[in-house]
């Protein structure tokens, strides 16, 4: 057994040899397909990062009645603060209600204009809450909602509501995109390697009918062809991570400026799950590879 597997691996690399300029070429495609494959994984997680930051600058904010102390309201923002997906609950006070429109309109002098006019202070003091969890804002709105008390004068949650669908409908869209590129690119990758196997087995097709005169079993024929594709998955992976870890340190310093204070590092990222996604890249594209291997032999090395 020992004999023959070691031919095998031989045989296989004698072909992978033997077809050099088929065998780059097969190679290239692979290296094509995993770093289109890491480059859309790349633009997921700056997406979902990018959303998961939106979603955690999402708060509601609670409005009072005019002429609330800030006892009483330091006292319902405690009582808000009990709440189960409650993150934080800041008071912002009149005063700092309108020094913070001052600031949202100073390049607008009408709006300035129109607040000097006026007597007194027209904005009234709130609660701004942060939810714990973005995913669960609908659970936390209707709790809220069922809040009674005289300190509160309105609140209006359909804007974030409205604002929260928006980003859950961008990040499924980065998802199905995301997945219908890839199956494309595997689907690419697997014609390929089913037309490699094809024209080795057509270059060695005298070769695989002198093993048969001599009594080789369809094992030992097939194998090499098989073993050649795990050649093939093996040095794609390989030169595929050699070239896009100095591709993610070049691009890494334009996402800091681009995202600044996002905290997107892919390279990070892929330093930590460097052994998860190698192997589960190994393992899809090896599973794809024997599966067109196996197809492409099973059919033209009948000789």
């Amino acid at each position: 057994m020992f004999l023959t597997l070691s031919r095998i691996v031989k045989f296989g690399f004698q072909d992978v040899w033997r077809n050099f300029w088929l065998s780059l070429a097969t190679i290239m495609i692979l290296i094509l397909t995993l770093f289109s494959v890491n480059l859309l994984l790349s633009l997921r997680i700056i997406g979902q990062a990018a959303v998961d930051n939106l979603k955690n600058r999402v708060d509601i904010s609670i409005y009072l009645k005019e002429g609330v102390s800030e006892d009483k309201a330091l006292g319902l923002k405690a009582r808000l603060a009990n709440l189960d997906n409650v993150q934080e609950v800041s008071y912002v006070s009149q005063a700092d209600a309108l020094e913070a429109f001052r600031r949202q309109h100073q390049d607008n002098p009408e709006i300035l204009q129109a607040l000097q006019e006026l007597d007194k202070n027209p904005l009234t003091s709130s609660l701004t809450i942060k939810p714990r969890d973005p995913d669960q804002y609908n659970q936390l709105i209707e709790q809220l909602s069922q809040i009674q008390d005289p300190l509160i004068g309105s609140r209006n949650f359909q804007d974030n509501q409205a604002l929260l669908a928006k980003i859950n409908n961008i990040t499924n869209k980065i998802n199905d995109i995301a997945i219908v590129i890839s199956s494309i690119f595997v689907l690419i990758m697997l014609l390929v390697i089913f037309n490699s196997v094809k024209l080795a087995i057509h270059s060695h097709r005298q070769e695989i009918a002198i093993m048969k005169l001599v009594g080789a079993s369809n094992f030992f024929i097939k194998a090499p062809f098989l073993f050649s594709s795990i050649i093939y998955t093996v040095a794609g992976v390989i030169l595929t991570a050699a070239i896009f870890y100095p591709f993610l340190n070049v691009l890494q310093p334009y996402l800091d400026t681009f995202f600044f204070g996002y905290n997107i590092d892919l390279l990070q990222y892929f330093n930590h799950y460097w052994w998860q996604i190698a192997g589960l890249q190994l393992l899809g594209i090896g599973t794809v590879n024997l599966l067109a291997s196996y197809i492409a032999v099973g059919k033209y090395s009948r000789i």
